[in-house]
């Protein structure tokens, strides 16, 4: 893997959080910088996804999930406005598909996300079925939509045992620097970002092996 970028899909809506996302495509971009190693950053705010035009830009975006080595999801207050038949946002979408793919993922998300689901779960509002009951006021400044909450339980996977969870850390932030310090902590050394993708693809294996076996 060392003889070619890793590719890492920055997945996120980009209203209000354009200079973070900014500051996080250069920290991307600089790891490795004029080596052979380093990342090819993916990431719709600044056009680096592949677009055809014999697709939609839904399809575009979650192709790019499906051919990324890496993935970087940012929760933010905002949902997004770019809903299909599905009613869930494109960001939505791509981190749902890199759950489903497995890829090796890390997922930040605002405190203002954080915050307004544990509010709700005080107010007894503790999962998305009991939220379904409640509908935001016009021009609510918190958080966008209550999906938003239903996107960072699906990062957590709180649909699952505790002791099943895997890969479903999201760490929590409130400014630009807190996500900076997170995305150089956890890609700035390239090599344990390859050993531990090696890893990743080997763990799968074996799981896939196991399962294969327990239904022979």
């Amino acid at each position: 893997m060392s003889n070619k970028k890793l590719k890492i899909m920055v997945s996120s809506t980009v209203y209000g959080v354009e200079e973070l996302l900014d500051r996080v495509f250069a920290l991307l971009t600089g790891f490795g910088y004029q080596t052979e190693y380093g990342y090819e950053v993916l990431m719709s705010h600044k056009g680096t996804v592949p677009v055809s035009s014999n697709e939609t830009a839904f399809e575009s975006c979650l192709k790019a999930v499906e051919k990324c080595d890496l993935f970087l999801g940012i929760i933010t207050p905002q949902y997004g406005s770019g809903l299909d038949a599905t009613g869930l946002s494109i960001t939505h979408q791509e981190m749902k598909k890199a759950i489903e793919l497995n890829k090796p993922r890390w997922f930040l998300a605002h405190d203002h996300v954080v915050f307004a689901r544990r509010m709700l779960m005080d107010l007894g509002y503790k999962n998305r079925d009991d939220r379904s009951k409640l509908e935001l006021k016009r021009g609510a400044s918190s958080i966008s939509n209550l999906k938003v909450i239903d996107l960072y339980e699906d990062a957590t996977m709180e649909h699952l045992p505790l002791d099943e969870r895997q890969g479903n850390w999201v760490q929590k932030f409130q400014s630009d620097l807190d996500a900076s310090v997170f995305v150089t902590a956890q890609f700035s050394r390239y090599q344990d970002v390859e050993e531990l993708l090696k890893q990743h693809f080997e763990n799968a294996e074996l799981v896939g092996k196991k399962f294969g076996a327990s239904h022979e």
